[in-house]
């Protein structure tokens, strides 16, 4: 008997545009351009973010006013409106649930497992809380023990681990260094050759 199927997807850079990238922009500081594909190490790279907002006297609502602007990358939702009619879908994000509920309605409300924030009276962010480490291979591990044919998706660093666990593991609007160092998955940069690969494995 076929086993049944899930595909685990990441989020921003694969159906939504970096957050962090967007509010960098917004407001001019360009340290905060930096994402999973610059600094693999997830706690470096979150711990220089809440530094910068401290000594920029930024809050939680000044990056939820320009997530507000966010729309979801050309084609994403038809995407994901089919592959949804096809199979279960689950999103796998190191984002925060405070940053992603508004993209999620935009997306029609897909599954998503992610963290949170800690925010004080003030708005200010004073930390974040990490679901569990590692949670995108824990899931996928979690999801084949479960006996489902795990098929995944990602472009930075952090999707690697997800992608190498997964029954089958996809590259998507991943940047070269990334596809350089992880020859081993194919790397896809448009919706329909990641839906049809997707539908041959499931």
């Amino acid at each position: 008997m076929k086993k049944q199927s899930i595909v685990t997807l990441d989020l921003e850079g694969v159906l939504v545009p970096e957050i962090w990238i967007a509010f960098a922009e917004k407001t001019g500081i360009e340290k905060l351009r930096l994402t999973t594909r610059d600094i693999p190490d997830y706690d470096v790279l979150m711990r220089g973010r809440l530094a910068i907002l401290d000594e920029h006297k930024l809050k939680l609502g000044d990056i939820q006013e320009v997530i507000g602007t966010l729309r979801p990358l050309d084609g994403a939702k038809e995407f994901l409106d089919e592959l949804r009619s096809l199979t279960q879908v689950l999103i796998l994000s190191d984002t925060f649930e405070e940053f992603a509920k508004p993209l999620m309605r935009q997306l029609n409300w897909p599954a998503i497992l992610c963290h949170c924030l800690e925010v004080d009276a003030t708005g200010r962010i004073v930390n974040y809380k990490i679901r569990t480490p590692d949670q995108k291979r824990k899931t996928v591990t979690a999801l084949k023990e479960l006996n489902y044919n795990v098929i995944s998706g990602g472009d930075s660093f952090n999707d690697t681990a997800m992608l190498a666990e997964a029954h089958t593991g996809f590259l998507f609007h991943a940047p070269e260094n990334i596809k350089k160092q992880f020859p081993q998955f194919p790397a896809l940069d448009r919706y329909d050759d990641l839906l049809a690969r997707i539908k041959a494995v499931l």
